[in-house]
């Protein structure tokens, strides 16, 4: 009997190579593109960035200093104001908003309450709201003669006009309030499509076993939302790191340094102060290094600690 060979022709066998290999170029092209893209307008800009901030000046009178501006930071008291801003509205006004957010959601996803798409619209609504307009409307609104102070001296709390603008701590309330009126309702809708993929069936096992909605919200509703939550907490810590339309617009920094951002230093200091387009990128590259710290600390603290480790 005769043996019968199963090799493939060497005519089939190019042909399947050189389709192989159009398909892998097609597929390569796809993926050059937009990496050439992040190329251009990100990584070069960082390098370029970071090249900067080793520098000192404006324009063609840049020198050249090394580190001197990182060590600069540590001496400066206005990024020192502007960095403890920051921490401060990160400490409250992220939580507040995130706890917020929860609440909403968790109410809004009932579906026995009534007019629940108007509810939704209503406190989602201020997340698309122009960042300048609502700002000015709160700058307004908690003016020493504004409708605040108004409402409050005609319903007899107050005898005189609140200067909420001019005093420090009163300052950053203000801003506080403003973001977390803004950006609740962001994240509200998040945790809201979430919960609406969660099977009732574990709600109402965990109801059959005496679980209360205060237990089913601790031990249902929070372990199954914590990758969204870790999302939220980064976007709204990245966003809480650069905050500067709402400072600029409401007030300007003030009173004095009371209320300044890093970012909005970052602008004074390229255009404001005397001109330093070196040391400005520096406090830029600092901004970053604290977001991939606080990043990584978040990732860090959400781990899921219940997963088995393995073995070495």
């Amino acid at each position: 009997m005769s043996n019968i060979s199963l090799k493939e022709p060497p005519q089939a066998k190019r042909t399947l190579n050189l389709t192989r290999f159009k398909r892998d170029l097609v597929g390569w092209c796809f993926i050059l593109a937009p990496v050439i893209l992040i190329g251009i307008f990100v990584v070069y800009p960082m390098i370029n960035s970071f090249h900067l901030s080793l520098q000192s000046g404006v324009g063609r009178n840049l020198n050249f200093v090394g580190l001197d501006n990182y060590t600069r930071l540590f001496q400066d008291r206005t990024f020192i104001r502007a960095l403890q801003n920051n921490l401060t509205y990160l400490a409250i006004q992220v939580p507040l908003m995130i706890l917020l957010g929860l609440l909403y959601a968790v109410l809004l996803n009932k579906k026995d309450l009534k007019f629940r798409s108007f509810f939704r619209m209503c406190i989602f609504l201020p997340a698309i709201t122009s960042l300048m307009a609502y700002a000015t409307v709160f700058r307004y609104l908690f003016d020493q003669q504004g409708i605040i102070n108004a409402l409050l001296l005609n319903w007899g709390l107050i005898q005189d006009p609140i200067g909420w603008l001019m005093n420090p701590v009163l300052a950053r309330v203000t801003i506080i309030a403003a973001l977390t009126w803004r950006w609740t309702g962001y994240n509200m809708i998040f945790y809201l499509s979430s919960l609406q993929n969660i099977d009732e069936g574990i709600y109402e096992a965990a109801k059959i076993d005496g679980a209360n909605a205060v237990q089913a919200f601790f031990k249902i509703t929070i372990p199954l939302l914590k990758p969204i939550i870790l999302f939220t907490s980064i976007m709204s810590t990245i966003g809480t790191l650069q905050l500067f339309d709402e400072v600029v617009q409401i007030t300007d920094g003030g009173p004095g340094q009371a209320t300044v951002t890093m970012t909005q230093y970052i602008f004074n200091l390229m255009f404001w102060y005397n001109p330093d387009f070196g040391y400005a990128a520096t406090v830029s590259f600092a901004v970053l290094l604290m977001i991939l710290t606080l990043s990584v600390i978040q990732f860090w603290a959400t781990r899921d600690r219940d997963k088995p480790r393995r073995r070495a």
